[in-house]
């Protein structure tokens, strides 16, 4: 499998096209959910492998990290990219690259760099489009964001909680004029000489400035909060406080000539907790139903249980090669592998859904006895069944002694 020189994005390709339709039956596909996963590793041999953030582990430890895309419904959900992670020190690394026979046209690229071209290649191959799903470590990403709204598909990113937007119905103020490189702190601001380029930056000052998205979640009232209930979880129904805002993000405003356009700023603190923990930036229609922002933020959850099921069912996570093309093939077949408990799991049950075999029916022979079902004449009744019952059997031979009761035998002994 090293070596073998089959195509992994053929074989993918050709497990989506198979599968798809399964996971598609009861409603189009609603999300893409972009993220990461990490297998830990013992040495420095292992392509890619390197002392960074493992999932796995919750810590930074000895890892490689694979960036995935999954399509995904409320009803399943599937990988349709899968690359490793090179750190830049493999990449920068000639001799580990030949040893490891990584392709010489794979360079450093960061996740979110890998993830979105991942997703350009997936919009070209015509993948069905949806909400794009991530959590911090993408979302934060202000490239990462813009590269997604490139690709004509809406957000709901997750972000951390020093993130900078504008307050509801506030914006940067116009353009300021552009310094001059020998300008210096000392003395009063020289006069303006009325020549040179206008400038057309936006500009903050003193009294007009961006705040955090934590700051702003703790100045709304009690009455913005709102308790929604997104899914059935496993023992209870997945229930929390929510509030949305409209926001215009903060960052690169000094770079831009106009002000960012509004998004949904959504906000999540549990009952009981003292600040809020959640945090997403969305690009969804401005009129979208609360519930609904809340349902589709919330499908993430769907990129925890693929990789969980790959590692524990499939055994995405017990490659023990070094390469790179064993590493992706050993993953594209665990992928086919999942893919085909997706498409069949509706006809196993108890996982499947609760309408009946959508294949052929065929009649039921007259006398038809499935396997293990006791013969006829055995039945204890014989004139209250059905069909009539044989005769007992006759034995051949001597006549067969009456056994006595067993009390009557004991009583015949003392």
């Amino acid at each position: 499998m090293a070596q073998a020189p089959w195509s992994d994005a053929s074989v993918l390709r050709r497990v989506r096209e198979r599968v798809l339709p399964s996971v598609t039956r009861e409603e189009p596909i609603q999300a893409w959910i972009i993220d990461d996963t990490g297998f830990p590793k013992k040495g420095s041999h292992s392509v890619g492998v390197a002392r960074q953030y493992c999932g796995q582990l919750g810590k930074q430890d000895n890892c490689q990290v694979a960036v995935s895309v999954s399509v995904a419904t409320h009803q399943g959900s599937l990988p349709v990219a899968y690359r490793l992670y090179l750190p830049k020190d493999w990449a920068d690394d000639p001799v580990r690259r030949t040893k490891a026979g990584v392709p010489e046209d794979v360079a450093f690229q960061t996740k979110p760099e890998i993830a979105l071209q991942q997703m350009r290649q997936a919009r070209a191959d015509g993948v069905p489009l949806g909400v794009a799903l991530a959590d911090p470590a993408y979302g934060n990403d202000s490239k990462f964001r813009a590269g997604i709204t490139e690709l004509g598909m809406p957000y709901a990113v997750g972000i951390m909680p020093s993130t900078t937007v504008w307050r509801p119905g506030e914006a940067p103020t116009g353009s300021s004029p552009v310094a001059s490189p020998r300008a210096t702190t000392r003395g009063p601001p020289a006069r303006k000489s009325g020549r040179g380029r206008r400038a057309t930056r936006l500009r903050r000052d003193k009294t007009h400035q961006p705040v955090s998205v934590k700051a702003l979640a703790l100045e709304l009232p009690a009455d913005a909060w709102q308790q929604i209930t997104w899914r059935e979880g496993s023992n209870t129904a997945l229930t929390s406080r929510f509030a949305r805002l409209r926001v215009r993000v903060a960052h690169g405003d000094a770079k831009r000539s106009a002000p960012a356009d509004e998004e949904w700023l959504l906000i999540e603190w549990p009952d009981g907790e003292a600040e809020p923990d959640h945090y997403w930036l969305s690009t969804l229609d401005a009129d979208i139903a609360f519930e609904s922002l809340v349902d589709l933020t919330k499908l993430r959850w769907r990129i925890e249980r693929d990789y969980l099921e790959l590692k524990q069912e499939v055994g995405l996570g017990h490659y023990e090669g070094r390469g790179w093309r064993g590493f992706h093939h050993h993953a594209s077949l665990c992928v086919a592998a999942y893919g085909f408990l997706v498409s069949e799991k509706e006809t196993i049950p108890p996982s499947g859904h609760s309408r009946g075999w959508r294949g052929p029916r065929f009649a039921v022979p007259d006398g038809y006895r499935p396997r293990g079902a006791a013969a006829t004449f055995a039945a204890p009744c014989g004139e209250l069944h059905r069909h009539a019952a044989y005769p007992p059997r006759t034995h051949s031979g001597a006549h067969i002694a009456t056994m006595p009761l067993l009390r009557a035998h004991a009583a015949a002994i003392r």
